[in-house]
């Protein structure tokens, strides 16, 4: 029978439960998946799970023990077989026999090694003693807001027991790792019947002798938080004290924040460029609004899973409402003294915390920023990465809530929140982080993309790191084709390279959607091919528009965001080998290429001093997968030398050099050239054509 709760989601499909059978290691990834579906249970990366079962000793045939449980830097939304641990229940707890104390944890770490049974184990996490050392067959370590609310409350102990009275255990703040697991151990055994042990400023452990039982017990735990966290606040009235701010309508929100946005990603890339977001929830709106801002955000956050993503505090702009942020230069008056001064506080705070062997200090730029009255800010080196910062600082801001509304919200002291961000496992875990990729930190956009050229050159940039904004006249196809990326990757704008207005709003979105712009790729295109009798100014005008005026538009625009951001850019615009060659029958099509391939000189020599780049692509016979030649433009060509539509491709074939069909993904990999390769070519032509003689530029 479903049960029901108020305040979490109950996912638990018994036929889906069922299929799985008796299988407990895939029961329990499933239970990890639909808890971790939650964000009001726990966010992305944060938790583990785990369960324990008896298998076969390779090396002996006797029966064992064994407990799995999520490996290090794993996500249990979406943790499969492959991100597990597998070890030797025994061999786990016989380490209490080798641990030295608070001084040898990081030694134990290296120890788990030697406690693995299944060979493909993804690495253990510090955590995996506080599940091994616990003698339950099903455990779940969750971050729900409601519960560390009641862990970062004051008098956080008695609070648990005028919740749960005697049926929860509570232990202070300690470090995660070997000891810790040793004091749950020890609040069990003085505490036995408990259903769960709340960790002070940091989380909750709940079991179970089934993987359901124990769902059952977590959301029960926490369902029983957050009601009396509700009761609370109704009792309270305004938990944050009176609104000192009052929000924009929305719409102005959204402008000041793409208009912010570039000059805020220029000044948090000060060491390395970083990736933004936008988020302007009524949650954010309420705190960041609120009299008791200045008091709660220089305190910090209390979990630290929240600390490590969003640093140890925010970065409060001193912006009103009213004020001018589109005069940039007035608006970096107050922006750039509050970055150093962040930047020199953190600086201190490493400087006052730090032990022999840290490792050397990190970005000091935020990673939070909040503007009352518009919404919050977050940067990293991905989207992923700035988006569940986001949610994080979310999650402490709820945290904040509940805590203040139980008795008031504590903090972890400075000293423990820099042990934990400068762990040197934390290091060691950023150290093993896979290489970025060419263009990771890069935001492009790219016009005419929902498909062809325009298409393999998004799919080029993603694919080499970039976030990408694809632009097209078609909603449809922009959509059919943002369908084919994951999460966090992309993001489309319906866009009119021929209006103004249009073009701003697609920057506008790619500002909101990543932080600003560093590539802008023109691609989108049409082609006319008439003799000149039958070429009417409408055919002339069009090309002129969607080709030159487009190009012109999306450079200006491109140029203002890049200025913002101040370390440059590139431009990239697909011409044609018809700019170069004079032909028969081309006279529209031929002269805006041209024109677009000036312009790009042009422009190289005009914004060369911004270190921005301006290259052009020259495409020569791209047919197959191309949408330019569907329609009249192919019976145009062929018509012009004499040979049918079908004899195009062979025909284009064959008269380059290089006897080559040219695709779509080769002009992707042009532009790819211009923008991850030659960072000191501007002004220059690459011809993508297989080899055309007329066509060479020198």
């Amino acid at each position: 029978m479903e049960k029901t709760f108020q305040y979490v989601n109950y996912l638990w499909d018994e036929q889906k439960a069922a299929q799985l059978g008796n299988d407990q290691v895939a029961l329990f990834l499933y239970r990890s998946n639909i808890l971790g579906a939650d964000l009001r249970i726990t966010n992305y990366g944060g938790g583990n799970t785990s369960c324990k079962t008896i298998e076969k000793d390779p090396l002996t045939n006797e029966d064992v023990e064994v407990m799995w449980v999520k490996g290090s830097g794993g996500d249990i939304g979406t943790l499969t077989r492959s991100g597990i641990a597998g070890l030797y229940t025994k061999r786990l707890r016989d380490l209490k026999n080798v641990y030295g104390g608070l001084a040898d944890e990081d030694r134990m770490v290296g120890l788990f090694n030697h406690c693995i049974f299944d060979l493909d184990s993804k690495a253990p996490s510090i955590d995996t003693p506080l599940h091994g050392l616990l003698p339950f067959k099903h455990i779940d370590h969750l971050h729900p807001d409601a519960l560390i609310a009641v862990a970062a409350a004051q008098n956080s102990e008695q609070v648990t027991k005028d919740i749960w009275g005697d049926t929860m255990g509570w232990v202070p703040w300690q470090r995660p790792g070997f000891d810790l697991g040793l004091q749950l151990e020890k609040c069990l055994a003085d505490n036995p019947g408990i259903r769960g042990i709340i960790l002070g400023s940091h989380g909750l452990f709940t079991w179970g002798d089934t993987s359901y039982e124990c769902y059952i017990n977590s959301l029960e735990v926490i369902e029983a938080a957050s009601a009396y966290i509700e009761k609370k606040i109704k009792e309270k009235g305004s938990v944050f004290g009176s609104p000192k701010v009052k929000s924009l309508p929305q719409n102005e929100r959204l402008d000041k924040a793409a208009t912010l946005m570039p000059l805020l990603r220029g000044l948090a890339s000060s060491e390395n460029k970083m990736i933004g977001h936008f988020t302007d929830s009524d949650t954010v709106l309420e705190y960041i609004n609120s009299n008791d801002l200045e008091r709660l955000a220089p305190m910090g956050t209390s979990c630290p899973d929240h600390f490590l993503r969003t640093k140890i505090q925010p970065l409060v702009l001193n912006l009103g409402t009213d004020e001018d942020v589109y005069n940039t230069t007035e608006v970096l008056k107050k922006l750039e003294p509050a970055f150093e001064q962040y930047r020199q506080e953190y600086k201190e705070y490493y400087e006052t915390c730090k032990h022999p062997n840290s490792p050397a200090m990190r970005d000091p730029n935020p990673v939070i920023i909040i503007y009352p009255g518009v919404g919050m800010f977050s940067f990293a080196k991905d989207k992923q990465t700035s988006r569940v910062a986001s949610e994080f600082y979310v999650n402490a801001i709820n945290v904040m809530r509940g805590a203040e509304a139980i008795t008031a919200y504590t903090s972890l002291p400075r000293q423990e929140a820099f042990d934990i961000e400068y762990w040197l496992l934390e290091e060691a875990k950023l150290q093993r982080m896979p290489a970025e990729k060419p263009l990771s930190r890069r935001v492009a956009i790219v016009t005419g993309a929902a498909g062809g050229i325009g298409k393999a050159i998004a799919d080029k940039l993603v694919k080499e790191g970039a976030n990408v904004v694809l632009t097209d006249l078609s909603e449809e196809n922009l959509q059919v084709a943002l369908a084919t990326y994951k999460r966090d990757l992309a993001d489309g704008a319906v866009c009119d390279v021929t209006s103004e207005d249009s073009i701003t709003e697609a920057y506008k979105k790619a500002c909101l959607a990543f932080g600003g712009v560093d590539i802008v790729v023109h691609s989108a295109g049409l082609a006319i091919s008439k003799p000149l009798e039958e070429t009417t100014l409408k055919d002339w005008d069009i090309l002129q528009n969607v080709l030159v005026k487009g190009q012109f538009l999306m450079a200006k625009a491109g140029v203002a965001v890049m200025r913002k951001q101040g370390f440059g850019g590139d431009i990239v615009n697909i011409a044609s080998k018809n700019g170069l060659v004079a032909g028969p029958n081309n006279v529209a099509y031929g002269t805006a290429k041209a024109g677009q391939q000036h312009m790009t000189r042009l422009l190289a020599a005009e914004v060369a001093a911004d270190k921005i780049r301006v290259n052009t692509v020259n495409p020569d016979g791209v047919i197959v997968g191309s949408k330019i030649w569907e329609g009249e433009w192919a019976e145009g060509r062929a018509k012009a030398y004499g040979i049918t539509v079908e004899e195009l491709p062979a025909h284009y074939a064959k008269r380059n050099l290089l006897n080559e069909i040219i695709l779509p993904n080769d002009i992707a990999n042009g532009v790819f050239a211009c923008v991850g390769i030659l960072d000191k070519s501007t002004g220059g032509t690459i011809n993508v054509d297989g080899g055309m003689a007329n066509a060479f530029v020198r």
